[in-house]
């Protein structure tokens, strides 16, 4: 730091007109010159997301798709949400999972869908730089925390169907709530890591997001500085949230079967796969897409790619999710005529 303080003396150094002016002393360590690279830089404030596309007639379509979904998904997952607690009829453990993927799916669309609509009335696509940490947080919390839950989901169909006459004692209220305070906190701590992770990266460079949102592949794409630690930590997080969980629920779900199969009556078989049914449609939907997107090699040409299949996790499943279960169920459909009668 000795030749940097005589280069800045020199700088700082008044002209009296009787000092000879000093030259500048070269740095020869390529350690030190990197340092004061790092040391010069000036950190990105605010990213620009590129969104879909910048034809007006495709944005105009694209506006009234988005608006749609996201007040289908926010009104169905809200009724949902509303009629598992008011009913007291389904304060069992499957629609007590059932209330918190409610809460899951309203805090996904509200984190991604009111930014990314914001961009497509015209009021601009920048994200600040604390914006795009804080979307990063809560999306990697309510996307870890589903793939949880639906494997806590799995695990208590398989208890219903396979092991039916313990399922008072290994699915009481308080393993439910253990259960479901677990996905909450392991979801938390893991975006937390991330976040942090991210959190240290410098951003002096280019500033487009190639997405609609902030998200951890594309904005590594964008940092100067090493993100090896990142990429390690994002592995690690996609093979237990990702593989595990996914092989955990596909293992639950083939004992699930098996012990259907089993069953002697057609009537019998009808009504067990009746109440495994639907979350079978929802781990496929959700699990496919998920593991498209943050699976596969994070570059420019994969991104593209991802935006259709982000928009289906983050739009299209919360949509679906409370219409899978209603139409399917007809508990929910009974406790749902009655939150309508008291609305009404």
């Amino acid at each position: 730091m000795e030749q940097g303080g005589q280069l800045q003396g020199a700088e700082n150094r008044p002209d009296t007109g009787l000092s000879t002016p000093l030259k500048p002393v070269p740095i020869a360590r390529a350690g030190f010159l990197f340092q004061i690279a790092m040391n010069n830089y000036t950190d990105v404030a605010e990213f620009i997301l590129q969104g879909f596309s910048m034809d007006p007639g495709f944005q105009a379509f694209f506006l009234t798709f988005s608006s749609t979904f996201y007040i289908l998904a926010l009104a169905g997952n809200t009724l949902i949400f509303m009629a598992i607690s008011l009913n007291p009829s389904l304060h069992t453990p499957m629609y007590f999972f059932l209330a918190n993927l409610a809460l899951l799916d309203i805090a996904c669309i509200s984190t991604v869908l009111p930014k990314m609509l914001e961009g497509l009335v015209g009021k601009g696509n920048l994200i600040s730089y604390k914006g795009c940490l804080t979307q990063i947080f809560f999306l990697i919390w309510v996307l870890g925390a589903e793939l949880l839950l639906l494997s806590a989901m799995a695990y208590d169909r398989y208890v219903a169907i396979c092991r039916p006459l313990h399922y008072s004692m290994l699915m009481s209220r308080p393993v439910c709530v253990l259960l479901a305070g677990s996905v909450w906190v392991i979801s938390a701590i893991n975006t937390s890591v991330h976040t942090g992770l991210m959190a240290r990266l410098h951003f002096c460079g280019p500033n487009q997001i190639r997405h609609f949102l902030c998200e951890i592949p594309a904005l590594l794409l964008l940092s100067c500085s090493p993100t090896t630690l990142n990429k390690i930590m994002a592995v690690i997080a996609d093979v237990y949230f990702g593989v595990v969980n996914f092989l955990f629920t596909m293992v639950s779900y083939s004992f699930i079967i098996a012990s259907i199969l089993r069953i002697r009556s057609a009537e019998g078989k009808r009504r067990a796969f009746s109440t495994c049914s639907a979350h079978l449609v929802v781990v496929t939907l959700y699990y496919s897409t998920i593991i498209y997107a943050y699976v596969q090699p994070g570059s420019g040409s994969s991104l593209e790619n991802s935006k259709v299949v982000t928009l289906l996790y983050t739009a299209v499943s919360p949509t679906l999710n409370p219409l899978i279960y209603s139409l399917r169920n007809k508990d929910v459909k009974v406790a749902l005529r009655k939150v309508f009668s008291c609305v009404c």
